[in-house]
Order: structure tokens, then sequence, then C-alpha cells
């Protein structure tokens, strides 16, 4: 983490700053697991908005402008558009050099009838047909979606771990497993290790807090976390009583569909409160809502989605701010009786 310390008192030792003014080249990096991989702390994510949210050329900008911001780490999976996400990144990445970005993607949910899950066959299957539609030779990063009742644990590992002998990935990590199956597969003998766990984690779901992030830290496991601003409602664009913004993802038909349990009016009333915290502190709510998620050490990257390039720069300059235990505490008794998870 940076120096900054944002006081929800409005007192700077050094004199208060605008972060979101500060130089794009401020983002910091964290490593991830136990891997030699570095990655930004914000990360650009493609799951509602690159597989078909959000216009083509606006979506090429989006990942353009990532790298100006500074971000490293590009999320994905093939199940994103059913495969357009991957090939639009694809495309776009192929104007970058391979070594200049950590990409990740995953597998699990269905790509056709009959594909789907974390059978040997689908990992092999998936893997080839991701590399493809991403123009590269290996990911960095490659995830379990969820997981697979349907096919033994060690199928899964043992597939994985060929993947990753084969060159394909060059590490594996997991999203929202139980944790009886972390330590299931970690005691696997000869299995790839895991270096990400991948949960939904923000101000509003601390779900990961009970037993998740204890776990990981004991065996170097980094959190890459999904919706830290929980799909934008942490933003403060939606008011109480008021239609969302038109162009919002609240508005739009293809990317609404998760947001409607957050919009409840206990949350957004919850949200309002803490625009004061924000104000008092001399941040944007998206720099409050990233910097509280990066508190925790074991969170290497926050995954954020734009549908425009001025949404990724503003929330790459959440990078390197630490909230003070005062903003912290103001945090906790704006949201209390509100935080699920």
């Amino acid at each position: 983490m940076g120096a900054c310390i944002a006081s929800v008192a409005g007192y700077y030792p050094h004199g208060p700053r605008n972060f979101a003014a500060d130089k794009l080249a401020a983002m910091q990096f964290r490593k991830l697991g136990a891997s030699g991989i570095s990655v930004s702390e914000i990360s650009l994510g493609s799951w509602l908005t690159y597989s078909g949210g959000v216009a083509r050329e606006r979506a090429r900008a989006c990942v353009e402008a990532a790298f100006d911001a500074g971000i490293n780490f590009i999320d994905t999976a093939n199940v994103y558009g059913r495969g357009a996400a991957e090939s639009l990144l694809g495309e776009v990445l192929a104007a970058h050099q391979r070594s200049s970005y950590v990409l990740a993607t995953k597998l699990y949910f269905p790509m056709s009838q009959s594909d789907r899950g974390l059978s040997a066959a689908q990992v092999h299957k998936q893997i080839d047909a991701s590399l493809a539609r991403l123009r590269t030779d290996y990911v960095d990063l490659y995830q379990c979606h969820r997981y697979d009742e349907q096919t033994p644990l060690e199928e899964t590992m043992g597939a994985l771990t060929e993947v990753v002998q084969a060159g394909k990935a060059r590490h594996i990590g997991f999203s929202e497993w139980p944790l009886e199956k972390i330590e299931a597969s970690l005691a696997i003998p000869g299995a790839a290790r895991w270096v990400s766990s991948q949960p939904q984690y923000s101000m509003l779901w601390r779900a990961p807090e009970r037993g998740l992030i204890e776990l990981c830290e004991r065996v170097q496991i980094s959190q890459i976390v999904w919706s830290p601003l929980a799909q934008g409602v942490l933003t403060g664009k939606y008011r109480l009583g008021e239609p969302p913004p038109s162009d919002s993802r609240a508005a739009s038909e293809s990317m609404g569909g998760f947001i409607d349990r957050l919009m409840a009016p206990r949350v957004l009333e919850g949200v309002e409160r803490l625009r004061a915290v924000a104000e008092q502190a001399d941040l944007t709510m998206p720099q409050l809502a990233l910097a509280w998620v990066l508190r925790q050490a074991n969170v290497a990257s926050a995954i954020v989605g734009a549908s425009r390039p001025e949404q990724v720069h503003a929330n790459a300059s959440a990078s390197a701010i630490e909230l003070s235990p005062e903003v912290l505490r103001a945090i906790d008794e704006a949201l209390e009786g509100v935080v699920a998870g």
C-alpha cells in the first residue's frame, strides 16, 4: 500500500490531496500468491461489458485506457458472451507485447448444451478454445469459475496440472469454491498449486472475511476480487427515489440483470450515508470503495468493469490510497444493518 492517509476528519499531515488528479504512474502492484507475478492493484474485467454490453470500439478504448492507466492485469472468462469477450480481448491485445500484461480466463459454466464443468476433457478442450480466441499461446492464470460437484476433484486437479505442465497456463486459481473443497484440493499430492481466489467482495458483501481470507493467507493464495463497486452501486450514481442514469448498468437490458438486489432502498440509504464519509476524506465514492477492498493485504487486485475510458482512469486512481482507522470506522457506521454476505 502507498503512504497516502485519508482522514474522516479532513486532517492531512501534509495537506489535502486530490487523488483523482494524481499522476497515473502511481499505480501500485502486488504479488499474486506464491507466484512470481506482480499484478496491478486495479485490474480490468470483462464480465458484462465486453461480452456485448458495450459497443466494440468503446470496449477497445477502455482496454487501451487500462494500459495508459498502468493496469497490467486483465480478467475474462470463456462464458462471457460465449467467447465474445475473449475474442475482443484477443483482437485488442494482439497490438501489445505479450509480456506487458497479465491475462486470466476461466472455465466451468456452459458453453453449449454439452460443454460445461471441470472434467478432464472439458479442461483441455476449453483451454485450447480460450487460447485460440485470445490469440495467445498461454494465459498467466487459468481459473475454475465455480466448483464442479459432478466431477471428482482429483480429475479436475490432474487436468489443471497437465495444462500447467504443457505451458498453456502459468498458474491456476479458483472462484467461489467452498472452503472444504479448497482444503481438499491442497491435500492432493503432485497437483499444481493455486495462486489465486476470485470471490465477490465489497463494502456491501463481506463473505470472504468468514474463513476464506484466513485460509488463503495461510497457504499463499491471493484474492482477486470481483464486484468491488457492487455493480456500480458504491459509486453513488444511483439515488433513492430517482431513475437510474440512462447510460448506467441498471438501465441496460443486457447488463442490468444482476444489480436488482443491490438497488433496495436500505442499501441505497446506506450508500447515501457513505457520500459524506468520502467527501470528508477528500475521495470520490469509487476511490473509497476500492481503497476499502485493497486495505486487505491478501487482496492482490480489485477487478473493475468500465464502459467508458474515463471510468478506467477514475478507478485506477484508487491505487495507493490508504484509509485511516477513522475512515474505516465511519464506513462501518454508515453501513450498519446494510452489509450482507
